[in-house]
């Protein structure tokens, strides 16, 4: 059998409900067609185009490998269940990404894809892209459920990002997602839907389920999940033991410094993590309520729980803008002295106030790293002066393996003697090949800004 290939773009080319059916139907005669990548995004096709385009690819039977793009059309409930329906009849799709992010489907256009989607009996990656399309709680339980009956299914990427599903629909969408036993890698976009403590917790407790996971990237940002849904979230992917790959964004959901060291209570049994990146950011303007503020004890908190994450290698930890002060630096960077297998570091702490005491501890707990060969470490605006910048460069010194690093002080008020003391320490790390320092002071200084 000849084995065909077939990628074309037409995004942002007027292309109307008539020129997608016409599309679809010329496909349907590539009999042959095995992999097939079209983008059609950002252009009027409504219901009737989406169904004509999805009859059309029904008729596709030895197609494995699919990329549609249809973002931003118009395609309507009509559209994505009718698109569903043709799917389904594709029943050698093993790959399949699907984007219709900002098309108006609804909670009842998603369940009908969800649906049938789930006859593609030998489906084993999907991605899927719901973002903004009011599925709200039902949209999201019933397209869970239905992708539960994908039983080949390996790979999953949910995008559902502003969506009003809240509590209801992440907690519907979690025990369906638990019956995935297949499911090893997930990334999960749930940003912006007024998910509170209940849905967090929930959703933790039913990814626990998902036995053979290894790989998980759960975006939760802009949700308002608190103390008390940060540490149920924690507790729940606790009981994750496979995970290896953890990334963890939940920005902007008033969490606390309970919230943080709960979460990360609750990480440190995940006893194979390897790669762990965890975003805590703060609201810069916290006109919506959803600012972090997890202060010294919640940074203090988190590092030693970190501490017991014996198999890290890879750690990416934001924590800008949330008050950790000297305490808090000082006790993070005891705990991460403590992970001994550390070797790749990004630590963002920028308007923080650690201030010279803050930096000097951090500098003395990562000296403890002696693994450590990649370092990116952002401190710019935290009141840092000739002392910290000193401490900190001797305490790096020790970091006899490090080979790369990245180092922000800007906005700080290092000084000459700061900087001079910083340059003679880094000069001792005799394995540095590769080193990016960042001085930058504010540009009106006359006004001591």
């Amino acid at each position: 059998m000849y084995k065909l290939v077939y990628k074309t773009r037409f995004f942002s080319n007027q292309i109307d409900d008539k020129g997608a059916s016409g599309l679809g139907s010329t496909l349907a005669n590539c009999i042959n067609l095995l992999n097939l990548t079209l983008d059609l995004g950002y252009n009027q096709i409504d219901a009737m185009g989406a169904s004509g385009l999805g009859s059309g690819l029904a008729n596709c039977i030895n197609l494995s490998n699919l990329t549609l793009d249809l973002n931003y059309n118009q395609i309507g409930v009509m559209g994505a269940s009718g698109l569903g329906s043709a799917l389904g009849n594709c029943i050698n799709l093993s790959n399949l990404t699907l984007d219709l992010a900002y098309n108006q489907i609804g909670a009842i256009g998603a369940q009908g894809l969800g649906s049938a989607l789930a006859n593609c009996i030998n489906l084993s990656n999907l991605t899927l892209n719901l973002a903004a399309n009011q599925i709200g709680a039902m949209g999201a339980s019933g397209l869970g459920f239905a992708i539960a009956n994908c039983i080949n299914l390996s790979n999953l990427t949910l995008y559902l990002a502003g969506n009003q599903i809240g509590d209801e629909g992440v907690s519907g969408l979690g025990s369906a997602l638990a019956n995935c036993i297949n499911l090893s890698n997930l990334t999960l976009d749930l940003a912006s839907n007024q998910i509170d403590a209940i849905g967090a917790s929930g959703l933790g407790s039913a990814l626990a389920n998902c036995i053979n996971l290894s790989n998980l990237t759960l975006i939760l940002s802009r949700n308002q999940i608190g103390d008390e849904g940060a540490s149920g979230l924690g507790s729940g992917l606790a009981n994750c033991i496979n995970l290896s790959n953890l990334k963890l964004n939940v920005n902007y959901n008033q969490i606390g410094a309970m919230g943080a060291s709960g979460l990360g209570s609750g990480l440190a049994n995940c006893i194979n993590l390897s790669n762990l990146t965890l975003e805590l950011l703060q609201k810069q303007f916290n006109v919506l309520g959803f600012a972090n503020q997890i202060g010294a004890m919640g940074a203090s908190g988190l590092g030693s729980a970190l501490a017991n994450c014996i198999n890290l290698s890879n750690l990416t930890l934001n924590l800008n803008e949330n008050s950790i002060g000297a305490m808090g630096a000082s006790g993070l960077g005891s705990g991460l002295a403590n992970c001994i297998n550390l070797s790749n570091l990004t630590l963002t702490l920028n308007k923080n106030q650690i201030g010279d005491k803050g930096a000097s501890s951090l500098g003395s707990g990562l000296a403890n790293c002696i693994n450590l060969a990649n370092l990116t470490l952002e401190l710019y605006s935290n009141q840092i002066g000739a002392i910290g910048a000193s401490g900190l460069g001797s305490g790096l010194t020790n970091c006899i393996n490090l080979s790369n690093l990245t180092l922000n002080l800007s906005e700080n008020q290092i000084g000459t003697m700061g900087a001079s003391g910083l340059g003679s320490s880094l000069a001792n790390c005799i394995n540095l090949s590769n080193l990016t320092l960042t001085l930058k002071q504010k540009q009106f200084i006359c006004f001591g800004l």
